[in-house]
């Protein structure tokens, strides 16, 4: 006999459970008691809730890779441990020709996305961005590019001395398909102040959604959470992004990424548990109800909290191609290869059945 959703939640959270229930927008102070009260089990329940609601036992995936062009930085953000640095990692700048030999590295896996980042490198000229999306397009024609944040397009812009509209619109030119989150970490003038004053503030990085909105370019958006922020920073960075959306509708879906301290100015900091990725898993899809996706990085988050965020909110998730629908299959979900605008291309066999049980599967051609 299935409990009741209300002894699973507690007291607490009925009110809460009424509102998902009747689809309603959740409040901030909604979300400030998702933030905090104790029963972790029943904010997982309620963003369960929603997430079948939207997508019943489906779990996404996309086969990807992710290009990191140059680690040269001048924004020295204290929670970064990418960028070149005396005692760190070894400055790189990678040329068109070295791209091209990244690209050949998985020729035989049929990837829909190319993901290019990198760090804030002033001696790059406005044509290395241009030909470095052609690179890619010519590399691996139909892939999908998803490239540059919006800190990397304010420098772009600055490169070419254009502006931020006239950079995006000669990317998409050159082959750009959609932006990747990142670029504001958390939406806090005071966390900015703190640990990325030299990056765009949060107007500045909404201004950049809105351009790519208006030119009709998709984006992804992020959240980096386990570090100084409050909760009350963490649910006011949500709603700002919900608003935003409300505004532009241009978002595609929701990153939320678990800080690593480790080799970075923070390295005092414990960085944040397990639980505390299911949670901000949870409140991303709780709070975000113009979103349709929340995907779980499991690069940052790992791979057994991408595996249970399967039952908190979470439908998308990166692995290579056997071991990823084998962990969608043992959650006891559907694995559904999709594209990076969530266009399904899984096999209709795949999508057939649901394996909870770990069995051989045939990779696709």
């Amino acid at each position: 006999m299935a409990l009741d959703p209300r002894q699973i939640v507690g007291p607490e959270l009925v009110p809460i459970l009424e509102k998902v229930e009747r689809g309603e927008r959740l409040s901030r102070e909604d979300g400030l008691v998702l933030a905090t009260n104790p029963n972790l089990t029943g904010v997982g329940h309620l963003a369960n809730i929603v997430r079948e609601r939207r997508h019943g036992a489906k779990t996404y995936f996309v086969r990807n890779q992710h290009i990191n062009y140059t680690n040269i930085c001048n924004k020295f953000c204290k929670f970064c441990s990418f960028y070149a640095k005396k005692g760190g990692p070894a400055p790189y700048q990678m040329t068109l020709d070295e791209v091209k030999h990244r690209l050949e590295w998985h020729r035989d896996v049929p990837l829909t996305e190319i993901h290019m980042v990198g760090g804030i490198n002033p001696r790059l000229p406005y044509s290395y961005y241009m030909d470095l999306v052609r690179v890619v397009k010519e590399a691996r024609p139909g892939v999908h590019v998803k490239a540059f944040t919006a800190v990397e397009i304010v420098e772009i812009a600055r490169q070419g001395k254009v502006t931020v509209d006239q950079a995006l619109a000669d990317l998409i030119e050159a082959g750009l398909d959609s932006l990747p989150g990142g670029g504001i970490e958390i939406l806090s003038d005071r966390v900015h102040a703190e640990l990325f004053g030299k990056k765009l503030n949060g107007e500045e990085w909404k201004d950049v959604a809105r351009a790519a909105a208006k030119l009709g370019l998709r984006q992804y958006a992020t959240m980096l959470y386990g570090h100084i922020e409050t909760v009350e920073e963490v649910i006011d960075h949500l709603i700002q992004l919900r608003e935003l959306q409300d505004e532009t509708g241009h978002f595609l879906t929701m990153t939320p990424l678990s800080f690593h301290p480790e080799a970075t100015e923070l390295d005092d900091i414990a960085g944040p548990t397990g639980d505390d990725d299911l949670r901000n898993i949870a409140l991303c899809r709780l709070m975000l109800d113009n979103f349709a996706h929340i995907k779980s990085f499991w690069i940052l988050n790992t791979v057994p909290i991408t595996y249970k965020s399967g039952e908190w909110g979470n439908k998308s998730q990166s692995l290579t191609y056997d071991n990823m629908v084998r962990m969608i299959q043992e959650a006891g979900r559907i694995p559904v290869e999709r594209d990076s605008l969530y266009h399904e291309i899984t096999p209709k066999v795949l999508q057939a059945t649901i394996r909870p049980k770990l069995v051989p599967i045939p990779v696709r051609a």
